[in-house]
């Protein structure tokens, strides 16, 4: 017979299990209860392909989309080889104490606030990029994804080291043995081996670069039309469901909140759905 606290333990974990599904499920279920209207009327694709004029009556989210679909995998590609060789450096080439530091280091880094970032981004890098490229306020696309690719790291850097320390070790001593260095060990045994740990850490990354809020609420410029170049402001979806505020619930402005709540749970699901699909598979192998 298992010991009680064992038992109330497993308890306590399949009740939070529980409890995350139902909220979970609850948060789809508003969406879908709020955004019926949208979905009954066609009102969705309307709101999906227009533009954002209030003044003339169209409250389409196209620019917000646009905007999210630009800075979130800017971020990503900016953010995926600083993070591939930072694992590298932690797991395969650095020495331990080097090791340790930066692995301290970063998972310093998962504990600071959103908006400490975004206090950071407003007062060193919009002026270096303003400076750097003079055009603009500095507020743009590019200094968004900039400071996203650090905001995401983090994550993604704790998945690869994860997924390169997941190697047996034996296939190292296998290329020491043959005369390889650790260059090459990383480039033809580790990566090949932990590329599902890669690409889960990838997805997360992306994950939490579609879902951030202040970093686009206060680096991007919040301009709500699609942008031009990496050096235009832009609006993301949920920069946008922060600022918008209706009194009218009726009106479309306010049901375009909704849109994007809507937009923003199918993109974090398929994701979700992604990496759960790569542990099965990861399980599976193994």
């Amino acid at each position: 017979m298992r010991p009680a606290g064992e038992r109330l333990a497993e308890g306590g974990l399949a009740a939070s299990a529980l409890a995350s599904s139902l909220v979970t499920v609850a948060i789809l279920l508003f969406l879908l209860v709020m955004g019926l209207p949208l979905l009954r009327g066609g009102l969705i694709l309307q709101l999906l392909g227009g533009g954002w004029q209030p003044d003339q009556g169209q409250y389409g989210i196209a620019p917000m989309l646009a905007g999210t679909l630009l800075i979130a995998p800017l971020g990503l590609l900016i953010a995926l080889p600083l993070c591939l060789g930072v694992s590298a450096l932690v797991t395969v080439l650095g020495q331990n104490a080097v090791s340790t530091f930066i692995r301290g280091f970063v998972r310093f880094m998962t504990g600071i606030p959103t908006v400490v970032y975004g206090f950071v981004g407003v007062f060193l890098l919009v002026p270096l990029v303003r400076e750097l490229f003079g055009h603009g306020s500095g507020m743009c696309v590019l200094s968004a994804a900039l400071l996203l690719a650090v905001l995401i790291s983090p994550t993604m850097i704790l998945f690869f080291t994860e997924a390169f320390a997941g190697v047996p070790e034996s296939y190292r001593r296998a290329v020491d043995a043959l005369g390889g260095t650790r260059v090459q060990a990383l480039v033809y045994v580790i990566l090949p081996q932990a590329w599902r740990g890669v690409l889960s850490g990838t997805i997360m990354g992306m994950g939490r670069a579609f879902g951030d809020t202040m970093i686009a609420l206060m680096i991007a410029g919040n301009a709500a039309r699609v942008p031009d170049s990496l050096l235009d402001p832009a609006r993301t979806l949920t920069s946008h469901i922060a600022l918008i505020k209706a009194a009218d619930y009726e009106s479309l402005e306010f049901k375009s909140i909704f849109a994007c709540g809507l937009v923003l749970y199918l993109i974090t699901a398929v994701l979700a759905v992604a990496v759960r699909g790569l542990a099965r598979d990861k399980g599976a192998v193994r």
